[in-house]
């Protein structure tokens, strides 16, 4: 359907999408560089010869261009879930493509889960992508060959608060398992990429193949 679409496309449209993405790809850059509280649009577009209300044609703000790089961080990612679900490799493999994810691109993962940008309102729509990675999560979550979660009270909270999960039919210690994998993965990722570990001597990846397993509970 992608290439029917570009096939339909003018030639105004396919040079508008050429700028749109040289604009990203500047602004990754400079997110690299300084962070994302300090993404300049001017900035970009003396990078590209452009002047400054000519670069406002393609993004009207600052967080509009936010708001593109964040559905294409989110997208990216769900497309890694997908392709680990699809693949049959349970729940490690999930926690592994996360992570394989996550340092391809640190900046990407930071931008999606690292501190809010101040100011910035994501738009609800970003949030189906997210969702859709939850919904592998839950599926994996419940797979036959994984030890059984030990009964906690909070796995009736959970129960009692699961719109999180959409329509997923999660049973409580399935909700209970999500939330645990979630949470101690992203805590190692987002500890490893913000370069809380440097100087401890030890393999971060040691560390989250630990929580993985502590998790998976076999």
């Amino acid at each position: 359907m992608a290439t029917a679409q570009k096939e339909t496309e003018t030639p105004r449209q396919r040079y508008r999408a050429q700028v749109q993405e040289e604009i990203k790809q500047h602004a990754w850059e400079q997110i690299a560089s300084a962070g994302a509280s300090a993404l300049s649009l001017n900035a970009i577009a003396k990078q590209m010869g452009m002047s400054g209300p000519a670069l406002y044609r393609y993004y009207a703000n600052r967080d509009e261009l936010i708001t593109a790089l964040i559905r294409d961080a989110y997208q990216s990612m769900a497309d890694a879930i997908h392709a680990a679900a699809a693949s049959g490799s349970g729940l490690r493999g999930l926690g592994q493509a996360l992570r394989a994810w996550a340092l391809e691109d640190p900046q990407r993962y930071l931008l999606v889960y690292g501190t809010p940008v101040p100011g910035y309102q994501a738009p609800e729509d970003t949030t189906r992508l997210a969702n859709e990675v939850m919904a592998e999560l839950l599926d994996a979550a419940g797979a036959d060959d994984l030890g059984a979660m030990p009964t906690s009270p909070v796995q009736a909270h959970l129960a009692e608060h699961s719109a999180w999960a959409g329509v997923h039919s999660a049973d409580p210690p399935r909700l209970h398992r999500a939330v645990i994998m979630w949470t101690r993965l992203h805590g190692v990722l987002s500890l490893e990429l913000a370069g809380h570990f440097a100087g401890m001597g030890f393999d971060p990846a040691q560390v989250f193949a630990a929580e993985l397993d502590a998790v998976a509970g076999n």
